[in-house]
């Protein structure tokens, strides 16, 4: 007690309910299994109930995300609601609604990107290996999910969402991120998109990747602010490269190099690789007859 009282920036008490963190785990685990039915069920989904099924999943989810969307709205109303004394509960419903419409157009995106994932991984036996094995597909319809309400100006939660699937999936991506369609990133952890990036059509990732901010010094001065780097159609992006900085934007078609530090724009169609490395391969036993200093 004495320490809630000495160190109260870490409380949140007497103050308005937070969205739950468990309620959204639910929620989102039920919304991947609207967007990929019979993958996320314990059992099989027939054809024949699958409009039954899916009838009272949405009831269900539309009941917890609008008890869960009211509270975020009752933290950080948007301005027009700010000094408002309307209920929010039907504003909720009317925005959790909006959202439930918004899964046939999420569900197009998400078959681009199962369609890249298979065809750009040669150990992909399957596109249903694909959805129920690949941590990127799980990554990736939780960030489409939460985007939705990113743009909806719905607070907490999507970043709720998508920090539930990066401990998940190991791969980090910011739901106010615009990715185009046929996106993929393989072996995907590690993988670090900022807020403000935009990624265009068939961009191609591997694994640690990170499209990050140059400087985050100004702290809160840079909100709203395009902080991030601009990836256009058809790029790839080998495994360890950084590209930073909210004016940086690499070409269509060009392809970036492993552990490739990038802070300045390409033009279409370029190749960057990292030159100044040097790898030597030598025999064991040649260099156990050499000498070894460890001096700095």
């Amino acid at each position: 007690m004495e320490s809630y009282t000495r160190v109260g920036g870490i409380n949140h008490l007497d103050g308005n309910n937070l969205p739950s963190k468990r309620a959204i785990a639910l929620i989102t685990m039920d919304l991947l299994r609207l967007l990929f039915p019979g993958f996320f069920d314990e059992k099989l989904v027939h054809s024949s109930e699958l409009k039954t099924v899916t009838g009272v999943l949405v009831n269900e989810v539309l009941t917890s995300l609008v008890t869960e969307i009211t509270k975020s709205l009752d933290y950080h109303p948007p301005p027009e609601l700010q000094h408002s004394k309307k209920d929010l509960r039907p504003i909720a419903r009317s925005y959790a609604a909006e959202f439930l419409n918004s899964l046939p157009n999420i569900r197009d995106l998400l078959q681009t990107d199962t369609e890249a994932a298979f065809n750009g991984d040669p150990a992909a036996l399957s596109k249903e290996e694909v959805i129920v094995a690949y941590p990127f597909i799980e990554a990736i319809a939780v960030q489409r999910l939460a985007h939705d309400l990113y743009l909806k100006n719905v607070p907490l939660i999507p970043r709720i969402m998508t920090e539930w699937a990066h401990a998940r999936t190991g791969m980090d991506l910011h739901p106010g991120a615009e990715i185009g369609t046929h996106f993929f990133v393989d072996h995907c952890t590690g993988t670090v998109v900022g807020e403000t990036v935009r990624i265009g059509d068939h961009v191609k990732m591997y694994q640690g990747v990170g499209l990050v901010a140059e400087s985050l010094a100004a702290g809160q001065k840079l909100r709203g602010l395009k902080r991030h780097p601009t990836i256009e159609d058809h790029v790839t992006i080998y495994a360890g490269a950084t590209i930073m900085g909210g004016s940086t934007v690499v070409g269509e078609g060009s392809t970036v190099g492993a552990n490739v530090f990038l802070k300045t724009s390409v033009p279409p169609h370029s190749l960057v690789v990292q030159e100044a490395c040097d790898v030597k391969v030598m025999s064991k036993k040649d260099r156990q007859k050499k000498p070894v200093d460890f001096a700095v």
